[in-house]
């Protein structure tokens, strides 16, 4: 009989990169609440030294809201024991051989102890800098990997990537790992050495051009997304997480491997209570913005099916994953975790829940008095949205231009702030756009094969470890958990 989630991680050694993101620190708090016997937790993250490791983990996780259900429940004195006997911050970096763990002596500890790898640093900019998504998104994974065949005792390596690696492919998209090469059109053969060179050569060039920091910056960032659009991929992000897969994949040997692909990830759902998150993520920024009265138009099919999910569903579907394949020689599977395919919800419920929030619960502007939130108008193409754009923005910019030249002694500050204020709005457009106008379904009949053979194990802990879609009433969920959540971590900043 193979051992439920709690049994599984009992005595275990698990080493967790890519800690404070958002869901590292969750999963690691579930970790430290349901399992206290957890043997150690390695948590990688970039800091200077042990010291500033550990300072960085206390401000940046320890400290955060996410623990309150364990400080009450432990009090502060036998939290900070259980933190100082489980846990290991360690100051370190994927993107380096040995993920840039200096101390030798630690180094052989952690090869010799480790029975469990989870990845999940990655940078998760749209449009990142080329040189970055390569060595953090592409290469990270590979450095991690390395690192886990190292582990005597290793069981496991769960990686984290992302559902939208299919790029803007439309109907049933199939949990299915990449191969070496793959083009997501077609487009002849990706060689991941090639696009590491093309990336080296032209840093190489503007640093000899003496260029300044800025221009190398966007030089860097233009690069990653035309080398991406060659390829058939939307944006820098998507498209070095997926070459990340395809080097896990052709250099696993016989170590299990799991690739989690998480869809859009939203604020928890119920553990360890409902509505925390943290940062602004795709959906949200629109929502905040929508409340704020600041989202006159927006570029989104209203039918569109949007692929929510809570954060603590995510880490659970991590734990049972991990508890499943550990020590299964030369496994490699992917999971879909997302709602779109049992328990879909489209971009108009969403906008329609949001403005029935705000007229109910209006957001206070600078002078005191309610933002009232009009419907606003959505545009359902690339086409709809650039006229829209033209009528109401780009003509009466061109008449402010015309009086700049006519009157130049008049003060054309304005001009340049609105036309600046619109090519980030279509920058941003243009980014979001794939996910607005999405018509792609992730199937995830593996994932539903892993909740019932995790209930199978244990009925009465499966509810510990939920991360069943249809269990969510959207509008409940939208209103009452996590709009809320949203304006009270906007409010903190």
């Amino acid at each position: 009989m193979e051992s439920n989630c709690v049994q599984f991680l009992e005595n275990k050694t698990i080493l967790v990169t890519g800690v404070p993101g958002f869901l590292a620190k969750v999963f690691v708090e579930k970790i430290l609440r349901i399992q206290p016997n957890v043997k150690k937790l390695f948590l990688l993250l970039r800091a200077a030294d042990n010291e500033s490791a550990m300072q960085r983990f206390r401000s940046e996780v320890l400290e955060k809201d996410l623990f309150r259900v364990l400080r009450n429940k432990l009090g502060d004195g036998n939290l900070k024991a259980l933190v100082s006997d489980k846990v290991i911050p360690i100051p370190g970096d994927i993107s380096v051989d040995n993920l840039g763990v200096k101390d030798s002596d630690l180094l052989k500890r952690m090869w010799n102890e480790i029975d469990i790898v989870v990845n999940v640093a990655a940078t998760t900019n749209f449009d990142e800098r080329y040189d970055v998504g390569i060595r953090i998104n592409t290469f990270g994974p590979l450095n991690v990997l390395n690192f886990a065949k190292k582990c005597v005792k290793g069981q496991l390596l769960l990686h984290v990537s992302t559902a939208y690696v299919c790029g803007e492919k439309s109907g049933l998209l199939q949990e299915k790992t990449f191969h070496m090469g793959e083009t997501l059109n077609g487009h002849g053969n990706l060689v991941i050495e090639t696009e590491m060179e093309l990336m080296k050569q032209k840093l190489k060039e503007l640093q000899k051009l003496d260029c300044p920091v800025e221009e190398i910056a966007q030089t860097m960032k233009d690069l990653g997304m035309s080398r991406a659009k060659f390829h058939g991929w939307p944006n820098t992000y998507v498209f070095t997480k997926s070459m990340g897969e395809m080097l896990l994949n052709n250099h696993k040997e016989d170590l299990p491997v799991v690739v989690i692909r998480p869809t859009m990830i939203t604020s928890t759902f119920s553990e360890p209570f409902p509505g925390w998150i943290e940062g602004l993520r795709t959906i949200d920024s629109v929502i905040v913005a929508y409340g704020k009265g600041r989202l006159k138009c927006f570029l989104a099919d209203p039918n569109s099916v949007l692929d929510l999910v809570p954060v603590d569903m995510v880490a659970n579907a991590m734990v049972n994953a991990a508890a499943i394949h550990a020590g299964k020689l030369g496994s490699q599977t992917v999971y879909h975790v997302g709602s779109s395919s049992k328990n879909p919800i489209t971009f108009e419920q969403v906008h329609d829940l949001a403005a029935r929030y705000f007229t109910k619960n209006p957001l206070f502007g600078l002078n005191g008095s309610p933002i009232i939130v009009s419907k606003g108008t959505i545009l359902s193409t690339m086409a709809q949205f650039n006229f829209y754009v033209t009528l109401r923005y780009k003509l009466p910019l061109q008449m402010l231009r015309l009086i700049d030249i006519i009157y130049p002694w008049w003060d054309g500050n304005k001009y340049k702030d609105i036309d600046r204020k619109i090519k980030l709005a279509m920058r941003l457009v243009e980014l979001y756009r794939p996910y607005v106008l999405f018509k792609g379904i992730f199937d995830d009949v593996k994932t539903e094969i892993l909740r019932l053979k995790t209930k199978e194990i244990d009925t009465k802990l499966y509810d510990l470890f939920e991360f069943d879609p249809n269990s969510i009433d959207w509008d409940d969920y939208i209103t009452t958990i996590h709009i809320p959540g949203l304006i009270t971590y906007v409010l903190r900043q």
